[in-house]
């Protein structure tokens, strides 16, 4: 969120990404890592370094950052689209009424995290926080 807010500005560092939000920055590190990797990040080393998002904020759905980052995005791994396996106890997939709820959930989870950009979060953000300023 922080570097989608600096979107476009001087890439920030690692310590300041950290303080800001409040993660462990050895966490934050692992993170900034795989992002850049999938392309999403670009990254100076050095004084004046950092990291800055590659892509407008507009352009990054949830989805792409939770697949990146979360694992799967299905809470049983037997409706996962990327991470399936079979669960031990079923005996007939077809006709599993659990999984048949599961997939449901996955597929409005899927359709949420696809329809919402950072850019999208930032907003509500900024329109919450000014509900509630006295």
């Amino acid at each position: 969120m922080v570097l989608a807010k600096e979107f476009g500005g001087e890439p920030l560092n690692i310590l300041s990404i950290s303080q800001r939000e409040k993660i462990p920055k050895k966490f934050l590190e692992q993170i900034l890592l795989e992002m850049r990797n999938a392309g999403f990040l670009y990254s100076k080393k050095g004084a004046g370094g950092g990291y800055s998002l590659l892509k407008n904020p507009a352009e990054i759905n949830l989805v792409h950052v939770m697949r990146l980052t979360g694992g799967p995005i299905a809470m049983l791994s037997c409706v996962s689209l990327n991470f399936y396996q079979r669960c031990d106890e079923c005996r007939d997939e077809e006709t599993c009424g659990i999984r048949d709820a599961f997939q449901s959930v996955r597929d409005a989870t899927l359709k949420i995290l696809s329809e919402t950009s950072i850019a999208d979060l930032i907003i509500k953000e900024q329109v919450l926080g000014d509900k509630f300023k006295i």
